[in-house]
């Protein structure tokens, strides 16, 4: 029998529930089962918890067969505990370190208790943690076990299931269960704490309660949220049960007008056209369960008061006398608009009072650099799919000829270009659209992404701040909560987009649609890229694409291409390609042709091509450092050689998600020369390197079929959610073949040491 049962109710949380779980196995006090509830969560959870439980044998996996909210998910897993105490745990949340040894040794001291109540700290997106303020309560000074009698302060602290240890044999005594519904903490902690005949406290810091920006069940719109009343009928109902539990009544009654009170105050939870229903449903338990005696917090007085007696209009009536006093306030201190400005801003507010157009779609990517990625595999899509959709793409004045027909062009700044983002019902992007973007209901925003992250994205920039180069946090959430749905392309990518950009978006984890074409390319269509781009007919062609160095203030390249090319022979080229914030010709610092004239011509800068997928397919191999070109690319099965020269100082200045060197989709080079010894050997395309690369495709490239597109738009268009293409397995599909690929070595000899330092380790 171990001391603790830790019981986790899971939906919906595949992005942190590995912290709760590691959390809470990593404890110093061991003497624990973790019992984790799948309460049939339709994301990744289930198969999470069944990793761990294979993992750890203190894991024990529940998985139920249907959706039983979060109550009934704590019935069924206390219902599996063996443990002397429960321990109840959100799956969002976190132990602190070293807390259960904390509250076995404060068990310990005071015999036993009943029930054991320990502090928390809320824990924002910013990594602030602020410490719940009711702490006096807490304090260990004093008498141990109490009753609730010798500390009625106790009822002060947050009314929740998870800041407290719970003997088991007590619990099954008293036959305490989770009721249905929201607010179920209620009608369990205020019996708990009344019921129970020893109390203890421990003074210290045991949970991390995470404060989910969005995504929390209790901040959603929801007619649920009138729950609350029949949870309080049922405290009130254990209290009549019980006479000698009369004196709480006052206590009680207090509690719940200020819970009520809370309720309706907040402007996201209840439904708009039922707020008066709901205070008239409060005015009727106030007068129900009114006790003489039941004193109010002066601060609260005039909140309390509008409910006790359900008036609405007056409520109403401060509320907007309210919002107009902060808006004279900001117009006043706000600066006088440009004239056009302000007449584009006037338009598009008339036209946001416009009905939404439901077959118009919006698109864009790169910040109107063009056409291409993830929106332009689904502006094609959209057209071939659902044909009944008039689609419009924006780009800047400098990047319109990319745009191929069928699109109506925009330009970002006109005042076609906010009628779109007015009333278009479908906005399809890869980055965020204009800040001022004001999304209706009704309106549907895809963002795309643009690749599987390898570097830190998101909120954990808030540790790399010479990456972050004063990003504006509190707007890239504003942005994320525009989101309706967010393309996912793998497991690892699901897991960290729902972590660094937190939000309630449905992730679509159906591939990524620019990668549709490496599995319908032909090899003809190959053929005809190679000779636009000027590749000699025989020749090996490397697409070389670094990425941008955030610790680096220019953009010439690491490695002296002419150099790599005079070693490697006359067969081989460089298609070399620069990140796209590096606008310009090729190495920013030394122009392109320059370079390509000390190359003997093999070095062609394709910077400036509009479609990097063409790029992939008319090259032979890939050559990066910490591009995620490599994750699409490595969809074409062809070689990946990486270069790893300063992953020191990227990690430290970026931070990476795992660490490249020791799961690579190919070779590994350190320096300039081991990168030409892989080249020179034949390594680059040997079996070596296929088997890392199938490694890496099986982990990464799972839902790239070619399909992925089709699947977005039959998903989000045409609201099928069955009935879509399977998925093709890896096995199964046949990428356009490079030529080069079936080659042998182009030269031999023996392997320079170092020069494939991978071979020996995965």
């Amino acid at each position: 029998m171990p001391r603790f049962s830790v019981i986790v109710p899971v939906y919906q949380v595949q992005a942190y529930l590995s912290e709760c779980l590691d959390s809470v196995l990593s404890q110093s006090y061991s003497d624990l089962e973790l019992i984790a509830v799948d309460d049939c969560s339709p994301d990744a959870c289930g198969a999470l918890i069944d990793e761990y439980a294979a993992r750890d044998p203190r894991v024990k996996p529940v998985h139920l067969t249907e959706n039983r909210g979060l109550g009934g998910t704590r019935n069924a897993g206390m219902a599996e505990a063996t443990g002397d105490y429960l321990v109840f745990l959100d799956s969002d949340d976190t132990l602190t370190p070293n807390a259960l040894q904390a509250i076995a040794d404060r068990l310990k001291e005071t015999r036993d208790p009943d029930v054991l109540v320990y502090d928390f700290a809320r824990t924002f997106w910013n990594g602030e943690a602020v410490r719940n303020q009711v702490v006096a309560p807490l304090t260990q000074q004093g008498p141990a076990p109490f009753r609730l009698t010798d500390r009625p302060g106790l009822l002060r602290v947050l009314m929740v299931a998870w800041n407290k240890a719970c003997r088991r044999e007590f619990v099954e005594a008293e036959g305490f269960r989770f009721p249905p519904g929201y607010y179920e903490d209620t009608p369990w902690t205020y019996p708990v704490l009344m019921a129970a005949e020893s109390i203890a406290t421990l003074d210290r810091v045991c949970v991390h309660y995470r404060q989910r920006r969005r995504g929390n069940i209790l901040s959603t719109t929801s007619r649920r949220h009138f729950d609350i009343f029949e949870q309080y009928d049922r405290v009130f109902a254990f209290v009549a049960e019980r006479p000698a539990l009369e004196r709480w009544r006052p206590v009680l009654y207090g509690r719940m007008v200020d819970h009520f009170s809370t309720v309706f105050t907040k402007p996201d939870r209840l439904p708009r056209g039922t707020r008066a229903e709901f205070l008239r449903r409060a005015r009727a338990h106030c007068r129900r369960y009114r006790t003489p005696g039941a004193a109010l917090p002066s601060r609260t007085r005039l909140r309390h008061t509008l409910v006790r007696f359900g008036m609405h209009r007056t409520y109403r009536c401060l509320q907007l006398a309210m919002s107009v006093r902060r808006r004279m306030r900001t117009c006043a201190a706000g600066p006088a608009r440009v004239l056009r400005a302000a007449a584009l801003q006037l338009h598009y507010r008339i036209q946001l009072c416009l009905p939404l157009r439901t077959d118009h779609a919006v698109f864009a990517a790169y910040w109107g650099r063009g056409y291409g990625c993830n929106p332009g595999a689904l502006e094609a899509a959209f057209r071939a799919y659902a044909p009944h959709i008039r689609t419009a793409w924006i780009a800047g004045p400098g990047h319109q000829r990319a745009v191929p027909p069928g699109p109506r062009l925009l330009r970002p700044g006109t005042a076609a270009y906010w009628t779109a983002l007015a009333r278009s019902t479908y906005l399809v992007n890869n980055v965020n659209f204009d800040r001022r973007l004001k999304k209706r209901p009704g309106q549907v925003f895809v963002q795309t992404q643009h690749g599987t992250p390898l570097k830190h994205m998101g909120l954990d920039l808030l540790e790399h701040p010479a990456a972050a180069r004063g990003m504006d946090f509190e707007e890239l959430l504003r942005g994320v909560d525009k989101w309706d749905y967010v393309l996912s392309a793998n497991r690892h990518t699901t897991l960290t987009w729902e972590r660094v950009y937190p939000g309630t978006y449905t992730t679509l984890e159906y591939g990524y649609p620019r990668n549709d074409v490496f599995q319908r390319a032909t090899s003809d269509e190959v053929t005809r890229l190679r000779a636009s781009l000027g590749i000699p007919e025989g020749a090996v062609a490397v697409l070389y694409a670094p990425t941008h160095r955030d610790y680096r203030a220019g953009r010439r390249p690491v490695l002296d291409l002419e150099r790599v090319l005079r070693r490697l022979g006359p067969r081989f080229v460089i298609l070399a390609r620069a990140h796209y914030w590096h606008e310009g010709p090729w190495a920013g610092d030394n122009p392109a042709q320059d370079a390509a004239a000390e190359g003997g011509g093999r070095i062609i800068d394709v910077s400036g091509h509009p479609s990097v997928e063409s790029l992939c397919l008319a090259s032979d191999a890939l050559l990066t450092d910490y591009s995620s070109l490599m994750f699409d690319y490595a969809n074409l099965d062809r070689p990946i050689v990486v270069h790893t020269e300063d992953w020191d100082a990227y990690e430290a200045t970026r931070g990476t998600y795992f660490d490249l060197r020791a799961f690579p989709p190919g070779a590994v080079a350190r320096s300039e020369d081991e990168l030409i010894g892989i080249f020179t050997t034949g390594h680059w395309c040997g079996s070596r390197s296929a088997q890392l690369r199938a490694a890496f495709r099986e982990r990464f490239c799972p839902y790239d079929d070619g399909h992925a597109a089709e699947r977005v738009v039959r998903r989000v268009v045409l609201g099928e959610t069955e009935g879509l293409p399977p998925f093709v397995p890896l096995g199964e599909r046949r990428p356009v073949p490079s030529a080069a690929c079936g080659h042998p070595p182009l030269t031999s000899g023996p392997q320079p040491s170092g020069s494939f330092p991978v071979t020996e380790r995965r």
